[in-house]
């Protein structure tokens, strides 16, 4: 696949938020992710059937979260070849578990092929689903955190992820948060796949 449309997904390029029933598929940017992921065997099922669609739960809010941190410096194809590994060495995600994580398993992450051993990345895992235990605290989730503080502009959610969250920035936190709904973009109104993401509810239609 083209570099061009791996960055694509990266750079979230911005689609109109409503769709335009004259839209044919010639019409979707050849440099964006709805073109690039078409027919692909990694980048399609993902795009098909994830990209921007409602998460339910906060497992698969936390495991998208840290797919996107742990893409730094790395290709979103990669990070989906790996996506089953990733699961496994982080326990299934199961964020009460990856909170009580100690030095052992910092080690372990580090030594295993299936996660991206990268420290800070690990390290980001373990303090950002500490984080997530202390707001359902207050929040009884880690949607409720995130519907508490919706709707809100692209800068204005890095600012808060940043202060809340270990290596989020200005391109993780939109990448996240257009992937799980909360922000539109994720797909080309021509798209074949918009409406079907429209159907799962994403939050940004939700108001």
């Amino acid at each position: 696949m083209p570099r061009t449309q791996i960055r694509a997904r990266n750079e979230l390029i911005r689609f109109p938020a409503l769709s335009d029933p004259s839209s044919t598929l010639s019409e979707i940017p050849h440099d964006s992710y709805c073109h690039a992921a078409r027919g692909h065997h990694t980048h399609g099922p993902y795009h098909d059937s994830e990209h921007g669609f409602s998460v339910p739960t906060d497992v698969g809010l936390f495991e998208r979260l840290l797919l996107e941190i742990n893409q730094a410096g790395l290709s979103w194809l990669a990070i989906l070849r790996k996506r089953e590994g990733l699961r496994a060495a982080y326990d299934d995600y199961a964020i009460e578990r990856i909170a009580c994580y100690g030095e052992a398993d910092r080690e372990r992450l580090l030594s295993d092929p299936r996660a991206v051993r990268n420290r800070l990345k690990v390290d980001a895992a373990i303090s950002n689903a500490r984080t997530v235990l202390l707001l359902r605290r207050d929040f009884g989730s880690f949607s409720g955190w995130l519907d508490a503080h919706h709707p809100r502009s692209r800068n204005d959610w890095v600012t808060l992820f940043r202060a809340t969250f270990r290596f989020t920035g200005g391109a993780i936190t939109p990448a996240f948060l257009v992937s799980v709904g909360y922000l539109p973009g994720a797909h080309h109104p021509a798209c074949p796949i918009y409406e079907k993401a429209l159907a799962s509810e994403p939050r940004w239609v939700r108001g």
